[in-house]
């Protein structure tokens, strides 16, 4: 096998692409348990108003940050329980809003066992989640993240 000569390499005609730049991290300071407070609310449905729902405005150094609500559901592979969900305000979220409000719901709740469905990719929520008591109860083969709260 004959080799041809190599072609010269030219010159590229655009400069070389740099890398992306790593995001840095958050400089959002963390709010303090005691600045934040729940209104509760009479909710929406599918939001906590509907039958055995609960639904509170979470306030943070006394502005919004956002709503969490718990629903009765019906849902495999549970069955009937009470499932919480929370909702932050891009500026509130990682400042650790999350974890205190998800406490503070289920102190406020008439419910003794609380669910937290969320995706697995999710580990913003997931964490919030375990600050608050929450452990992991997902069932095997199970596609979403299930946490479990009990009272006392």
């Amino acid at each position: 096998m004959v080799k041809k000569p190599s072609a010269k390499r030219s010159k590229p005609t655009r400069p070389t692409p740099k890398p992306r730049s790593v995001a840095k991290r958050s400089d959002k300071v963390p709010v303090y348990p005691d600045d934040i407070r729940l209104v509760r609310t009479k909710g929406t449905p599918g939001r906590g108003g509907g039958k055995g729902g609960e639904a509170w405005r979470i306030d943070a150094q006394g502005a919004r940050a956002g709503v969490i609500f718990i629903n009765q559901i019906d849902e495999p592979p549970l069955g009937p329980h009470a499932s919480i969900q929370i909702y932050l305000n891009a500026p509130s979220q990682g400042r650790n809003i999350g974890r205190v409000a998800y406490r503070l719901a289920c102190e406020a709740s008439e419910y003794e066992t609380i669910y937290a469905h969320m995706r697995k990719s999710n580990h913003a929520s997931r964490r919030a989640a375990e600050e608050a008591g929450f452990v992991n109860s997902t069932p095997t083969g199970h596609s979403q993240c299930i946490m479990m709260r009990q009272r006392g």
